[in-house]
């Protein structure tokens, strides 16, 4: 019994022997793999800053800045990681760690494709800059004015000021008009006049009266056209430029144009017609009048 003690006591001893000899045998490689990884933990912070700091002039969401900014720098740590065990000649366990990577990273990327999806959609509308908070949008059969932008979906208030979420894998899909990309848009509207107008003095009065409240700019014009002999009227478009802004939408400036032109045509005695119409019957007397007609007539065949 004594004997086996001091056999295992012996074995026991033997190996940590053997393990305290292969640390030192590996401390210049264990120390140079801390040094190695602790000047890359350095570098990986750096970048985090500068990253953090340069994405303000693309990026206004501060989510995305910080996603993008640990991205870099957990990317420098993980490659550190691997540079140190390659140190230590632990190729073994590097390509296992890389091995259970892998397959993890396809287990997660199947569960969660649509958040994934999401989220680099995000960062592709921060990074491009094609849509900011305070944008008048049209998307996926909805508009509004953008309230919020996330790594998952972009929020926009209705004219009717109910909220919409909407994620922002079918922003980047689908096409999606921005009234905010432009600094001038085009609006146009449709009137007629009477068949009797003077077609140049009506020109000329539409015409002056969009050019004053929508000031044309480097070479642009308030185009007219008459398109059309209506049933009561000669129809006519008139197109023009205006700011665009974030509080202006297309139904707020056909308002203001058409009272301006409105008033104008006012001033001016010039007719915008109305189609009337008088229903009357085979004797020309209205129909309410034939109809008590006949009730008359019926009672005075009854007496």
């Amino acid at each position: 019994m004594e004997e086996q003690l001091n056999e295992s006591v012996g074995g026991l001893l033997d190996k940590l022997s053997n393990w305290v000899d292969i640390i030192i045998l590996n401390l210049p490689n264990l120390i140079l793999a801390l040094l190695l990884f602790g000047l890359v933990y350095l570098l990986s912070q750096k970048l985090h800053n500068w990253v953090y700091k340069i994405s303000r002039k693309r990026i206004k969401q501060q989510s995305i800045r910080s996603l993008l900014a640990n991205f870099v720098s957990i990317t420098v740590i993980a490659l550190g990681i691997f540079l140190a065990l390659s140190v230590l000649n632990l190729d073994k366990a590097l390509t296992s760690i890389l091995a259970g990577a892998g397959v993890a990273g396809l287990a997660i990327g199947l569960a969660l494709q649509g958040t994934i999806a999401n989220t680099f959609s995000g960062i592709f509308l921060a990074v491009r800059d094609i849509m900011n908070i305070g944008d008048f949008i049209e998307t996926s059969g909805y508009e509004g004015t953008v309230e919020e932008i996330t790594l998952r979906y972009i929020v926009i208030k209705e004219s009717d000021n109910n909220l919409v979420i909407i994620p922002n894998k079918l922003v980047v899909e689908n096409p999606f008009k921005n009234f905010g990309l432009t600094q001038r848009i085009r609006a146009e509207i449709v009137c007629g006049v009477g068949y009797d107008s003077d077609l140049n003095q009506v020109r000329k009065i539409a015409v002056d009266s969009i050019s004053k409240l929508y000031p044309p700019k480097n070479g642009e014009k308030v185009e007219f056209y008459y398109t059309d002999f209506g049933g009561s009227s000669i129809d006519f478009k008139l197109r023009f430029w205006v700011d665009a802004e974030a509080s202006i939408t297309a139904l707020d400036v056909k308002s203001e144009a058409i009272m301006k032109i409105k008033e104008a045509f006012d001033k001016n005695d010039i007719d915008i017609p109305f189609p009337i119409r008088t229903l009357k019957s085979d004797g020309g007397f209205p129909i309410y009048a034939e109809k008590n007609e006949d009730k008359s007539m019926n009672s005075l065949e009854e007496n």
